[in-house]
């Protein structure tokens, strides 16, 4: 199979990338509560998957899926995450999303694809709960993707997951005191209807 020009892009990043600790991002640790106490979890584009390793220690049976094989090779080999319950695979998930209803929690940080979200939603079980946080156009602070493509326009959050009941949300723009509060970004929890037509 021919890698993608993607594929080759975040390869050469994760080569240089150090070894080292990562953490959760602040949607899952300010929510933890949130938390189903047993299932299943996903966390797409996993990178260094920080994610997967919070939700593996929480007891989630966990898979993690990133595009790069170099990183997915890198976290398969590490003794830290042997230990741990966690299933890795390189996965371009544009062209191979996740199956319908196969996942109780999923995670996504720092990516934005819009057209896999009708399969992210599809992904989740009933009563599945999306934890979403990702950079925003409306920003204080250079950092992240340059192109808007990948930034969230003001509520655009709120509204792909319009359908579904918001149990945490925050954005602050540049409202107030710039130098104080959540700024450059945008973070969701939303629970899948436990029994609707909902995708």
């Amino acid at each position: 199979m021919e890698i993608s020009d993607t594929q080759k892009k975040w390869d050469a990043i994760y080569q240089k990338r150090a070894e080292g600790e990562y953490t959760a991002v602040r949607v899952l640790q300010e929510n933890r509560h949130l938390l189903p106490k047993d299932g299943s979890a996903l966390e797409l584009a996993c990178g260094m998957a920080a994610n997967a390793v919070f939700l593996a220690q929480y007891g989630l049976n966990t898979t993690a899926w990133d595009i790069s094989a170099v990183v997915v090779e890198r976290l398969k080999a590490s003794p830290a995450m042997k230990k741990l319950a966690i299933t890795f695979e390189a996965r371009d998930i544009v062209q191979q999303p996740p199956a319908v209803a196969s996942y109780d929690v999923i995670v996504v940080s720092y990516f934005l694809d819009r057209s896999l979200i009708p399969h992210i939603k599809r992904a989740l079980k009933p009563a599945g709960l999306i934890f979403y946080q990702t950079f925003t156009q409306t920003y204080v602070n250079e950092g992240g993707p340059r192109s808007r493509d990948f930034r969230l326009a003001d509520n655009e959050l709120l509204q792909l997951f319009s359908d579904y009941q918001v149990l945490a949300y925050r954005e602050e723009g540049r409202v107030g005191e710039h130098r104080q509060g959540y700024r450059d970004e945008a973070l969701i929890v939303a629970q899948k209807p436990a029994t609707s037509d909902c995708q």
